[in-house]
């Protein structure tokens, strides 16, 4: 076996490195570059390469504008020493790299810090659309653009402040017998408002809010800008239903990651985005994500646990 079929590479779900991190229950790691195969680069190739018409078609601008400020390779797997080179002079964010899922606290207290947990794993050449996991293309093709914005940033920064304190606050105020109940319903609250802004966010002007025409519409949800298929789908669509961003609505909507979204919300401006956050934390210091509706996403026990843990611990 030659050297380069020898490398065990980063693929997702398939990465030696990742197995052994997380065995040791290591989250916060390094990126073994030269663990990288040359399938796991040609992986980054082909999505790279069958993405570009599509952002120019329906990216919003200020992420068009991040790709070029971070100058990415698109021959290879970007470096995060490199990437945050051209980032952490622009907004102070740098890219993190993690061994996988971080729970939902610890997530938002890194945003608050401007640091982005990012997956170093890539999906298979052979499946390019299938998507167990976050991938680094995901994470660094689909999010860091938007994290040269300072608008964008600064929004980013604030929501993850906002989700941290969210468990801080229930760790002072609240009777121990309903605490993990309330953790898990402001956890929940927390992560629909990712889902539908971050991840799955449209933007348009105010009359596209209103109207929600595809030719008035741009993306800067990550989770569109790094998906091939879903980009188009999400603008274009019969099938999908977009509305005015409603943050009753938002907090309160259950969502799937197994499938296109039906249902998206618009924005009309990255300033919009912020005051809603600010509203989020309004709502959160009032007790009104104390009880939002059951459903997805599901906190699980072990989620709640950790956040509490978490937040003690930096009292």
């Amino acid at each position: 076996m030659d050297a380069a079929t020898d490398i065990p590479g980063l693929t997702t779900t398939r990465a030696p490195f990742i197995e052994s991190a997380r065995s040791r229950g290591e989250l916060f790691i390094t990126q073994p570059y030269e663990q990288y195969s040359e399938a796991n680069h040609q992986s980054w190739r082909n999505l790279y390469a069958r993405m570009g018409d599509r952002w120019e078609r329906y990216a919003n601008h200020r992420f068009l504008e991040g790709l070029d400020s971070l100058g990415l390779n698109g021959e290879r797997v970007p470096r995060l020493s490199e990437v945050n080179q051209f980032l952490a002079p622009l907004t102070g964010f740098e890219a993190k790299p993690v061994s996988g899922y971080v729970p939902a606290y610890l997530f938002f207290d890194c945003l608050g810090r401007r640091e982005f947990p990012t997956t170093i794993t890539i999906r298979d050449v052979n499946t390019p659309d299938y998507l167990p996991e976050p991938d680094i293309f995901h994470d660094i093709a689909g999010h860091v653009p938007m994290h040269t914005d300072p608008a964008f940033a600064e929004t980013l920064v604030r929501f993850g402040q906002v989700a941290a304190g969210a468990v801080e606050r229930l760790v002072e105020l609240t009777d121990p017998d309903d605490l993990e109940e309330r953790v898990a319903s402001n956890m929940r609250a927390m992560a629909r408002f990712f889902w539908f802004t971050i991840e799955f966010g449209l933007m348009g002007a105010p009359a596209a809010t209103t109207t929600a025409k595809a030719g008035d519409l741009r993306v800067y949800g990550s989770g569109l800008l790094s998906s091939y298929g879903e980009i188009e789908h999400a603008v274009e669509s019969d099938a999908v239903q977009r509305y005015p961003f409603q943050l009753e609505w938002v907090v309160n909507q259950g969502f799937r990651i197994d499938r296109y979204q039906p249902l998206l919300f618009v924005v009309e401006s990255f300033d919009h985005l912020f005051d809603e956050v600010n509203r989020l934390e309004g709502w959160m210091r009032e007790g009104r994500l104390d009880h939002v509706a059951p459903g997805e996403p599901v906190i699980s026990d072990e989620e709640v646990r950790i956040s509490l843990d978490a937040a003690t611990a930096e009292k």
